[in-house]
């Protein structure tokens, strides 16, 4: 007990003695100090002596009486950079006339005002903000006796040019896709809205990666409550890497468990900044082609880019078949079991007969063959997807005729039902989000089997579970169900029909905060045609 008592007294602060001076004081890292050679060892021992693409280099001014250190990563700068801006002239006294005239204590001052030069250039006030500068691509510049250090912007690695989106095709349209290098897609959401009220927010996420994401909205049009929950959303995520867009999607949409996608993202800059035009926000993460739109809707899975750039009645044309297309490819195989297995009578007595005779000696039940050929054609499709491109497309052309011929000269399968699969699978392919299709060929399954077992009703009861869930989800505080649930009639005639562009007057209400006006009233065109015979005179010269 005399020992527990003496080692809590031991601990206790002595009478008189102030609260900062009982508090353990502590310990200064080892790189916090304004000497060179203690910093380039602890830049050695935290990114790892034996990593041979760091490169730090130490050289002297010319007057010999600054030294410095130079670090960056072998590959992902650009070296002449390095050289002219940097290295020559704070070793050369010739370029500038300052450089006689430096010394450890106005170093930092001249060279960032005088001597050296570069398109970007910063300081920070300790080595570890300087070790991920450098691990992003810049160049760190360390100077002896000097506990700041400059940071040059000298980024400059391999990267993949901007080209066609690959799973967002169009006839009309743009053709530039977002790449890898999230400057580059900054830039080109930038030439598409040249407003001093665009914004870019920059976050961090991924302890190893220290993956940058990018916040892309209007200020003054986004909804600054929405604004305000994907930065806590996204600040909440603690993970050691973030590779891609879908990392962050999954972290941060409303149901994990829900088999829709209740995030949406594209691979096209005029969609991201007709979302951003709209009132949304966009989520771009560095080292991926695809960016987040939130919020979404279920309606915005069935809108193209290139509904917006044809005439209006294209659009609407396009836009109500993709509707139609949905439902065949969510319900036509369950209702065809569903009938030919229940309901019979439904059918006209030609259309049966000819069913009846196509399904002789076939030895599988209506619900077997369905499930068959859909997992038939999955495999087909899947196998097609992950091989080579040339390969792929033969394969999943001529894999399915083939197969689908055998099955039928086999008797495995009735023709009919080939039929019914190659249709649901075309409507598939007529959705425009990949993501949203996946949703659809997932629940046929579902929706087949509750045909087989309750016919029509068994359908329906699915397709009302269906709707309740779609009618309970949420993206961001928005109803997914959106604008049918708590929109205008304008909002919706907008969401299942594409209006002519001089109609489009208003933004989004659930989306878009402040002045929702979008363009000026009676902005349909009142042209007067001039008179023909006006032209022909005026152009020949005859009166």
């Amino acid at each position: 007990m005399k020992n527990a008592f003496s080692i809590l007294k031991k601990m206790l602060p002595k009478k008189g003695a102030s609260k900062e001076e009982a508090k353990p004081k502590p310990k200064q890292k080892q790189g916090n100090t304004a000497s060179l050679s203690a910093r380039i060892d602890y830049v050695k021992r935290q990114l790892g002596s034996e990593t041979k693409d760091v490169i730090i280099r130490q050289f002297s001014s010319s007057n010999n009486k600054v030294k410095f250190g130079l670090i960056f990563i072998d590959g992902m700068v650009d070296k002449e950079i390095i050289h002219d801006n940097i290295i020559r002239p704070a070793q050369s006294d010739i370029i500038s006339n300052f450089a006689p005239k430096l010394t450890p204590d106005n170093a930092l001052q001249l060279l960032q005002e005088h001597i050296t030069s570069g398109g970007e250039l910063s300081v920070v006030p300790g080595i570890d903000q300087a070790i991920l500068m450098v691990l992003s691509g810049d160049t760190a510049l360390l100077i002896d006796g000097e506990q700041k250090i400059l940071i040059y912007g000298t980024r400059s690695f391999d990267r993949r040019g901007v080209e066609e989106p690959l799973t967002e095709a169009a006839v009309r349209g743009p053709r530039e896709g977002f790449t890898e290098t999230i400057r580059t897609n900054t830039s080109l959401l930038r030439r598409r809205i040249r407003h001093p009220d665009l914004r870019f927010e920059s976050m961090k996420a991924g302890r190893l990666t220290g993956t940058e994401i990018i916040l892309a909205y209007i200020h003054g049009i986004a909804n600054e409550r929405l604004l305000e929950e994907v930065r806590l959303r996204i600040a909440a995520i603690d993970t050691d890497s973030i590779l891609d867009s879908g990392y962050i999607e999954e972290f941060i949409e409303d149901s994990p468990f829900s088999i829709f996608p209740q995030i949406e993202h594209t691979e096209r800059s005029d969609k991201a900044a007709a979302a951003i035009l709209e009132g949304r926000v966009v989520i771009i993460v560095n080292n991926s082609p695809f960016v987040l739109i939130v919020p979404t809707t279920f309606f915005q899975f069935i809108a193209a880019s290139e509904d917006y750039y044809e005439r209006p009645y294209i659009g609407i044309f396009l836009r109500l078949l993709r509707l139609v297309v949905l439902n065949i490819a969510l319900m036509l195989p369950a209702i065809y079991v569903a009938v030919t297995t229940f309901h019979k009578e439904m059918l006209p007595t030609a259309l049966l007969l000819s069913i009846a005779a196509a399904r002789e000696g076939i030895p599988l039940p209506a619900v077997g063959e369905a499930i068959i050929m859909e997992a038939t054609f999955e495999v087909l499709r899947e196998a097609g997807t992950r091989l080579p491109k040339p390969v792929g497309q033969a394969v999943s052309i001529v894999g399915g005729l083939v197969i689908g011929d055998a099955a039928i000269r086999a008797g495995l399968v009735s023709p009919a039902m080939v039929i019914i699969v190659a249709t649901t699978a075309i409507s598939t392919f007529a959705i425009p989000a990949f993501n949203a299709s996946i949703a659809l060929r997932l629940l046929r399954f579902p929706l087949i089997i509750l045909g087989a077992v309750m016919g029509l009703y068994g359908v329906i009861f699915g397709l009302l579970l269906i709707l309740i869930h779609l009618a309970g989800l949420q993206s961001f505080g928005v109803p997914y169900l959106a604008p049918l649930v708590h929109g205008t009639a304008r909002d919706i005639i907008g969401a299942l029909a594409r209006p002519p562009w001089w109609m489009a007057l208003k933004r989004p209400r659930l989306l878009a905060v402040g002045d929702r006006t979008r363009q000026a009233k009676n902005m349909r065109p009142h042209f007067t045609p001039p008179d023909e015979r006006e032209l022909f005179h005026e152009d020949t010269g005859e009166k």
